[in-house]
């Protein structure tokens, strides 16, 4: 079969198309015919060899890239229930101990990171979801907001950042969101009540002059930090979604770091939310498998509004 793998990490260059055996799943585990996969941040920063510097992942001569899956289940190992060939379903390989990843045609992962994928939307669509997704909804968790208070969302126009403001509104908080001005429209529709463009010169007292004494709560998609912190009242609670970016915990507010954990009963309600018009994945476009490097490419560029798809 073929995959995307790098072997002298670099930049987006270093992707390479090559032909691999088609994995067999273990026991516990389903072989997955990939339809899409979301070409996200981290996977940049795996290609570049971030998160080898960052000893996040074990040297190896050949790394596989990809998180982010939409396809239909073609083998099972011993012990799998509950799914049989030909099912649709979403998945994230959220283990960096694995030599492939989902840039390929097909993927292996553990039965408990694989859920039925939403019957309303596109493959593509369904590939943006189980990454960007489940770190917004287990963000939230960490952040243990009761609903009627108060949650600051930075990024709030990006993949994570957008599904934070619908699943936190859904949840019943009051969100403000900061995100680009060309971007309030949307982060309203998604929930937000309030909104500070990401301009902003003195962020902490634009929120204040809206919120008194500071939000209850902060997810930190945008990796602003210390302006976010200054934001969010004494005692409060502040994530970040990128790992080391986390602040001091100061003023008594608490301070967590989201690292994403495979949960197929997350990833099953989040594609029940997606059915029902509670989120929106946004797909910036689609290409195939072989121009994983110009989706990288176009990646580290910015401006874009959803996730890439590569398509076998």
């Amino acid at each position: 079969m073929r995959a995307v793998v790098v072997r002298d990490v670099g930049g987006p260059e270093a992707l390479e198309l090559v032909e691999v055996p088609v994995p067999v799943p273990g026991p516990g585990q389903v072989r997955i015919r990939v339809a899409a996969a979301a070409v996200n941040p981290v996977d940049a920063a795996t290609r570049s060899g971030g998160l080898l510097a960052a000893g996040l992942m074990p040297a190896r001569d050949v790394i596989g890239i990809g998180w982010d899956v939409a396809g239909d289940v073609d083998a099972t190992g011993p012990g799998v229930t509950g799914f049989a060939p030909g099912d649709a379903v979403i998945g994230v390989r959220d283990r960096l101990d694995v030599p492939l990843g989902t840039y390929a045609e097909h993927v292996v992962l553990d039965a408990g990171a694989v859920a039925p994928a939403p019957t309303r939307l596109t493959a593509a669509e369904a590939a943006t979801l189980p990454l960007n997704g489940l770190t917004a909804f287990q963000a939230l968790d960490l952040l243990t907001a009761e609903p009627g208070s108060t949650l600051l969302v930075t990024g709030a126009a990006g993949a994570v950042g957008g599904f934070a403001v619908e699943l936190a509104a859904a949840r019943g908080l009051r969100v403000l969101a900061v995100a680009g001005a060309e971007d309030e429209e949307f982060v309203r529709g998604a929930g937000a009540e309030w909104f500070v463009p990401r301009t902003a010169t003195d962020l902490a007292e634009e929120v204040r002059a809206l919120v008194p004494g500071g939000v209850d709560a902060a997810l930190d998609a945008a990796v602003l930090g210390i302006p976010v912190l200054g934001a969010v009242r004494n005692r409060g609670a502040f994530v970040s979604v990128v790992g080391g970016a986390a602040p001091a915990a100061l003023r008594g507010i608490s301070v967590h770091q989201q690292w994403i954990a495979a949960d197929a009963g997350t990833l099953a309600h989040l594609a029940a939310l997606a059915d029902a018009g509670t989120l929106t994945p946004r797909v910036a476009d689609t290409l195939p498998l072989e121009e994983a490097p110009h989706a990288h490419a176009r990646l580290a560029k910015g401006g874009l509004r959803g996730r890439l798809v590569l398509t076998p």
